[in-house]
């Protein structure tokens, strides 16, 4: 229930006191009257119009004001989730989560300090520091007006914050450091002998799906784009974003930014996707100890190590208690690890007032030169982009941050950070990439792989560019989008859905011949060869096609995941080149091994292994937690499509949990949209079950079913189409 409204409090004259209560930590008494009747003038100025999916559209006369009532609508849905995500970039989760996050929050603070965070914000420019002002007044101005909700750390929001949160990327460039090595360095407080290297997990789920279509191959001669992150489930939210100045935003906001990170406008659309380039580096440094202190090695000097001591504060059972390390870097970057007596420094990307510019100004760019200026500044290090607009144009945009450096080291590796020349030569221009527009196969498709085979027959040639340019390859999803777009002509947004949601599974097509063979070459009197020979027989007869109601798609990945957990591959590659290897160097035994152990699991968790599909690969969303819990005897929802790891476009990457028998899913299509650029914009989107975080909402599941079968609701983007869908209209804090 709302508190009261300003309104109220101001007639009854309890103002001040209400304020007082409600704003416990957010100032002194006498500052927070004014405070609050400055955020009510701001909040009539603002319009949120909830359409019948809870999807909030925002109208507003400034860009400024449009932020407050943006992230106010985002609050009203899940605050929790604004929280722990500036909990998370601050480097403060563990004084929500405990001692067990300390090296997670050590591990942002190598990079972010709150001190230089507030030393920066003066130096951002008046239309961002008007921005960031409005952003923290949404959400200072949601805890006043919401008595009932209790921040875990944050009670007061502060302008500068934002600089700590400013590319929606699911994952953090720092993030790719190992918790478990920064702990051996730093645990103790020691210089330790050695660590062991581990390899980092994927910092973004199961990849991400672009396709551009020209509209030389579409029904209506108007561009088509699909927008398919493949992120963790309710990490981003749906909104609409407009101004009177320019501002009409249309797409997936990650929680607590104030910008659309993968969306469209009225004249053009983004979408995202992992890279493979090589945006960070590691450095071997020869560290010293002197009378002053510590040194490196650099060319023929020394120069001293930097430090500085970092408190992570961290809740426990009796309160707040707090760990104090010293931290240190060389002008490479913080130092991460050690290996082999050498400190590792790791060196990537950090220019927070660029990363925000180019974040917000790009959801207001008006055609492709503007877009592609926003991409001189180089700070979407992580990602490519896909692009469409509504003058025709359609492009692939590679790996926005991607530094120059000599050919003769192996930068896959730390290099020696001793040696002057693995310093890196500058950035790569936007054009020195494996870039494209407007390609001659009219399409365009990423999925996380190699920009060499985005257009087909049309794409960059590898041999132009640097080996650091990708380091990916291709994968089975990339192989199941140049099928599904090769030689099609009059794309519809239907078709380009249906396309989205082939049900193909490319990676089956590496494996299950050398299963075969080996089941063939099976000796005559082997006790498998009864046990396999329906299971064998029933793969055989497969189309490689997912559905709720096969029982060919259980048996493939139940024994497609036992087989690469035998043969010892990455569980995070997806490579097209690691299936090849296991389906050529893995032994027979070894593959029909997993097969009697698939069919065992099958049988001891189903009661048979004819179980179909949609009975084990289920969508469940009971509560509102970050972290969700999963039951096999609360409601769930069958979905069809598989993990992207198998070469489903659309993904559904699910395990089992502790006490589950079934596997739920937590990451892959979290939010599908498909945009029709023309006169106007005419879209379809779905999100991972709905709105609203909080599960009394009626937005909170409302989306599953649809969400499951792949049936994309209409966009409500112009005003006449949302009056006929409104469910309410009003301003913040009303």
């Amino acid at each position: 229930m709302l508190a009261p409204s300003v309104t109220m409090l101001r007639s009854t004259g309890l103002i001040g006191i209400v304020a007082t209560a409600l704003l416990t930590g957010c100032g002194s008494p006498a500052d927070t009257s004014p405070e609050i009747d400055a955020w009510h003038q701001i909040a009539q100025r603002v319009t949120i119009t909830r359409d019948d999916w809870g999807i909030p559209h925002v109208q507003a006369r400034t860009d400024a004001d449009a932020v407050f009532g943006l992230i106010y609508a985002q609050a009203e849905d899940d605050f929790n989730r604004i929280e722990m995500n500036y909990l998370n970039a601050l480097g403060r989760y563990a004084e929500a989560e405990g001692e067990s996050q300390v090296f997670r929050d050590l591990r942002m603070r190598l990079v972010v300090d709150e001190d230089s965070l507030k030393a920066l914000y003066p130096s951002c420019p008046p239309w961002m520091r008007n921005l960031m002002a409005s952003w923290a007044g949404g959400l200072n101005y949601y805890l006043a007006t919401h008595a009932a909700v209790r921040p875990k750390v944050i009670t007061r929001f502060e302008p500068w914050m934002v600089l700590a949160f400013t590319e929606g990327s699911i994952g953090w460039d720092i993030e790719s450091v190992s918790l478990q090595d920064l702990e051996a360095f730093y645990g103790k407080q020691t210089r330790p002998t050695s660590a062991e290297h581990t390899v980092p997990q994927r910092s973004d789920p199961g990849g991400s799906n672009g396709i551009a279509i020209s509209g030389a191959l579409t029904e209506s001669k108007n561009t088509l784009l699909l927008i398919n992150p493949h992120t963790s489930f309710f990490f981003r939210a749906e909104a609409q974003v407009q101004s009177n100045e320019g501002l009409n935003a249309y797409g997936a906001i990650t929680w607590g930014q104030f910008f659309v990170y993968q969306g469209f406008n009225e004249r053009l659309g983004w979408m995202h996707t992992s890279t493979g380039a090589d945006f960070m580096d590691e450095y071997a440094e020869t560290i010293v100890e002197r009378p002053g202190g510590l040194f490196y090695r650099y060319g023929q000097v020394e120069r001293p190590v930097s430090s500085r001591v970092v408190t992570i504060r961290f809740r426990t059972d009796a309160g707040q208690s707090q760990r104090t390390f010293t931290i240190y870097r060389t002008h490479h970057g913080p130092i991460v690890r050690e290996s082999g007596g050498k400190w590792i420094a790791a060196r990537f990307m950090h220019d927070p007032i660029n990363a925000l510019t180019q974040s917000y100004q790009r959801t207001k760019a008006k055609g492709f030169a503007e877009f592609k200026d926003l991409l001189d500044l180089h700070t979407n290090s992580s990602n490519n982009t896909v692009y469409a607009d509504a003058d025709g144009n359609i492009a692939y945009f590679h790996a926005n941050y991607v530094p120059k450096r000599d050919l003769k080291f192996d930068w896959s590796r730390p290099v020696d950070g001793s040696d002057p020349g693995t310093e890196w030569q500058g950035i790569h221009a936007v054009d020195e990439s494996p870039n494209l527009k407007n390609p001659a196969t009219g399409w365009i498709q990423n999925t996380n792989n190699w920009p060499y085979s985005a257009a087909g027959s049309d794409s960059p040639q590898q041999g132009d560019f640097p080996a650091y340019m990708d380091g990916y390859g291709e994968n089975p999803r990339g192989i199941h989008a140049m099928r599904v777009l090769s030689g099609k002509r009059n794309f519809t947004i239907d078709a380009l859905i249906a396309a989205a949601y082939d049900s193909y599974l490319p990676a089956f097509d590496e494996l299950l011949p050398s299963l075969f063979e080996a089941f063939r070459n099976l000796p005559t009197g082997s006790l498998l060869r009864p046990r396999l020979t329906e299971p064998v027989a029933v793969l055989e007869k497969w189309d490689r096609r997912w559905s709720a109601t096969s029982v060919a798609t259980s048996v493939a990945v139940y024994w497609g995941l036992e087989l690469r957990r035998r043969f010892g591959a990455d569980p995070d590659s997806e490579a097209l080149t690691m299936y090849r290897q296991i389906a050529r160097t893995s032994t027979p035994a070894m593959r029909v091994e997993a097969l009697s152990a698939a069919i065992d699991k099958l049988e001891s968790d189903f009661g048979t292994w004819r179980t179909p599909w949609g009975e084990i690969n289920r969508f469940q969303r009971v509560t509102g937690d970050v972290v969700q819990p999963f039951s096999d005897a609360a409601p769930s929802t069958a979905v069809p499509f598989a993990s992207g790891d198998w070469g489903s476009l659309a993904s559904f990457n699910a395990r089992t949990y502790p006490g589950t028998k079934r596997m739920y899913g937590t990451s892959g299509n979290s939010f599908v949209a498909v945009v029709e650029f023309g006169r106007t914009i005419k879209a379809k989107a779905i999100t991972a079950g709905g709105e609203g975080g909080d599960p009394k909402s009626p937005y909170f599941n409302n989306q599953a079913e649809r969400y499951a079968n792949g049936q994309l609701r209409d966009v409500y983007f112009y005003p006449e189409d949302l009056r006929k869908h409104t469910v309410r209209s009003y301003h913040p804090g009303g």
